[in-house]
């Protein structure tokens, strides 16, 4: 497991129904693509997030698959239309093993 990993999101509290909103994530992780060494000429083992999906209500908004190349800390930023209100939750996947949440509510008004 990746140390001191830390998903953050950015999600408006509330939206009219059938607006479209901005959503922005990012997580604290090292991503490390496994051709890098130490100062002891060992080769870094990968540690990437490897994929990220965001749902609300059961429906999937995004689901990417990520690949080596991707920076430190992965900022994703997209849109979505609400229709309904409820929760999104955000669900990135480590190459151990290791699954990271985030739950935002989201409210219609």
């Amino acid at each position: 497991m990746a140390k001191d990993v830390k998903p953050r999101v950015r999600v408006p509290k509330s939206a009219k129904a059938g607006e479209v909103i901005l959503i922005k994530t990012l997580i604290s992780h090292p991503m490390e693509s496994g051709q890098r060494k130490d100062s002891k000429g060992e080769v870094i083992p990968r540690s990437i997030i490897n994929r990220f999906t965001a749902e609300m209500n059961g429906v999937m908004i995004v689901d990417m698959k990520l690949e080596p190349a991707i920076s430190t800390n992965p900022y994703f930023e997209f849109e979505a239309r609400i229709d309904a209100g409820g929760d999104m939750i955000f669900t990135w996947y480590d190459d151990d093993g290791s699954v990271y949440t985030d739950k935002q509510p989201v409210a219609v008004a």
